[in-house]
């Protein structure tokens, strides 16, 4: 492998090149002798042009495990947007989870301030049966939705694995939202229970997550000790962790329909209702694929990447490592500083995904120095777009090892265009479309163009098919334009910039949804919340992008008339209304005080002219 570094922090250049050897020792280089190709750009022109026979393919290298085999890869009798995959299967992709050794590590993982501890896959297993019959002893049927506002634990992974065991769907809640907004997608998936914990500690401080339960005023919930059982009261139709594990039996899997709902996960759209996206029995597929043949990953390998099972990466996590007979290393705490980093160490990680927002924090802080990160083998980057001199720090603190870049969406179940380690690597751009897919980037006449909104080419597993609370056809396919060879094209509202040299590079949303610290939020939503305080009039959200780094939320207001507000104490009442409605996570970068917001003949909001705006008065 070669390397070499550049002090200009703004050049794209290629920083890693794999050699022959490592692409020999590949997972790439099995699909290669497979199919019959000589390079990594015809095997994804075939995985594209021959996507049942690939998904086949990943069918069989995945050792996907079916009570009843599938007659056809695909049905495309409703058309690509549409597709019905796995025909006349059945089977719990949950099954397919514990093809490693019993006794080898499933999941490695550290409290804050505690020692690492294991779990073996026999115990996971264990652990995960045990749930699944708990909840048929208590009642629930398959196809209930049992909602999880929980922390990544080991804990919750069998809770996540022994919900869809029995046949029921998990409904993910980050646990760091608000009562209001936990209430919001409790009844939007109509959930019937609800597993939590009773606090949540990071950076030496408590949060009270069951009293934002209980404020929700969810369902029943079973509730896991952060300690012990001897603290909190729980309402009389709750049951602590120990109460509710009272079966000690294994559990046979209820089998399902491929397309039968396993998760349902949410994303912020347009309208400040977020999106309600189920994830399938087939969903995992794409999680796993996309870890094996783009991360490279190979059993026994651990895998650390902070998230939450509330987000897709948190699922994302569990599936491409036991799908890859691979662990799953999880830190509870925050990663921000330098115990986060030895974990990684201690851990021996090897491959390690970040947030650009946490690398950027790493870098300024210094905190990373000195630690040993040489089992890594390559990073991973999603959430946010990259700066590509903050990638290239990353890189060094390895050993100079590759970012593969990832994006993605929930409703994709992983990345419609990412990395690949047979392909030159350049620190904050992407060097390929995921195998089995392919997108379109196009102007806003519609014509193909270097830079503009991007498309997907569908079908694809993994592309979601329904919404709960909104149209599909609406949402992903309504007024879309066709592609360059008429195909059908699907909209997902990510804007797109291809670069001379090859790759392609990031640039933001085209809509008005935004990535904040990785987490998908809609404009709708921070306004809806900013619009309580009473000196408000009007207010405008954006995110803002610079130098194709971390997006920063900027907010435009219009204050009320003859209110002449402190900006600063106005800021501060803004944070704290995000804090208390909506996610303490979310942070204001800057207010801008205005007389009037720029809008469309149909007097919509110009949230794009806004962020124009803003950079050119920044670099002025």
């Amino acid at each position: 492998m070669n390397s070499r570094h550049d002090k200009n922090a703004d050049e794209l250049f290629t920083a890693w090149v794999a050699s022959p050897q490592y692409i020999d020792a590949s997972n790439l280089a099995w699909l290669m002798e497979r199919v019959g190709v000589d390079s990594y750009e015809n095997l994804h022109a075939w995985s594209v042009r021959n996507r049942e026979a690939f998904w086949k393919l990943v069918i069989e290298r995945l050792a996907i495990r079916f009570e009843r085999p599938f007659d056809r890869v695909a049905d495309l009798s409703q058309g690509v947007a549409a597709p019905r995959w796995l025909t006349g299967a059945r089977l719990n992709i949950v099954e397919s989870c514990f093809r490693a050794p019993p006794g080898s590590p499933a999941i490695i993982y550290q409290n804050e301030g505690e020692e690492i501890e294991i779990m073996s896959v026999s115990r996971l297993a264990e652990l995960s049966d045990w749930v699944a019959s708990s909840l048929s002893e208590r009642g629930f049927k398959p196809g209930d939705p049992l909602a999880m506002v929980l922390p990544m634990t080991a804990d919750s992974v069998a809770v996540y694995l022994g919900i869809i065991k029995a046949g029921c769907v998990v409904v993910g809640i980050a646990d760091s939202f608000r009562p209001k907004e936990i209430a919001s997608r409790l009844r939007i998936a109509k959930a019937v229970g609800v597993f939590t914990q009773d606090l949540v500690g990071r950076g030496g401080k408590v949060f009270e997550l069951y009293k934002n339960i209980v404020d929700a005023g969810a369902p029943p919930a079973v509730v896991l000790p952060s300690k012990s059982e001897a603290g909190s009261l729980l309402r009389p139709e709750d049951r602590w962790w120990s109460d509710f594990l009272k079966t000690r039996e294994r559990f046979e899997v209820v089998a399902k329909e491929p397309s039968d709902a396993i998760n349902i996960l949410f994303s912020s759209g347009t309208t400040g209702e977020p999106k309600a996206i189920p994830w399938t029995q087939t969903t995992p597929l794409k999680c796993a694929m996309d870890a094996h043949f783009h991360q490279n990953i190979h059993p026994g390998e651990v895998l650390v990447w902070p998230t939450n099972i509330g987000w897709m990466m948190g699922p994302w996590l569990i599936f491409a490592s036991l799908l890859n007979r691979a662990t799953l290393g999880l830190y509870n705490g925050l990663p921000s500083g330098r115990d986060f980093g030895l974990f990684v160490q201690n851990s021996r990680a090897t491959m390690l995904g970040v947030v650009p927002s946490l690398v950027k924090a790493w870098r300024s802080t210094a905190c990373m120095e000195g630690l040993d990160w040489s089992a890594i083998k390559l990073f991973s980057s999603t959430g946010e777009c990259s700066n590509g001199d903050d990638m290239r720090w990353l890189m060094a603190q390895g050993g100079w090892k590759p970012v593969i870049e990832y994006c993605g969406g929930t409703e994709i179940g992983g990345a419609y265009i990412t990395g690949t380690v047979a392909l030159p690597c350049v620190p904050g751009a992407f060097n390929t479309s995921a195998l089995g897919l392919d997108f379109a980037i196009l102007d806003q006449a519609g014509c193909s163009a270097d830079r503009g909104e991007l498309f997907i080419v569908p079908p694809s597993i993994g592309l979601s098919n329904t919404l709960l609370n909104q149209d599909h056809w609406q949402v992903y396919f309504a007024d879309t334009p066709s592609g360059p060879s008429s195909e059908t094209l699907r909209r997902h509202g990510d804007e797109m910039e291809k670069l001379a040299g090859g790759g392609w590079r990031a640039l933001g949303r085209a809509d008005d949804t935004m990535n904040l610290g990785g987490i998908k939020i809609s404009s709708a939503e921070i306004e809806r919340t900013l619009q309580s305080i009473p000196e408000v009039k009007e207010v405008a959200a954006v995110a803002v992008s610079r130098e194709g780094g971390p997006c920063q939320l900027v907010i435009y207001a219009i204050c009320a008339q003859n209110q002449i507000p402190d900006k600063d104490a106005l800021m501060v009442a803004m944070q704290n209304a995000i804090k208390r409605d909506l996610n303490p996570l979310f942070k204001i970068h800057d207010l801008v005080l205005v007389g009037a917001l720029p809008r469309t003949a149909s007097n919509k909001i110009m949230r794009r002219a806004l962020r124009d705006q803003y950079l050119y008065t920044q670099n002025a």
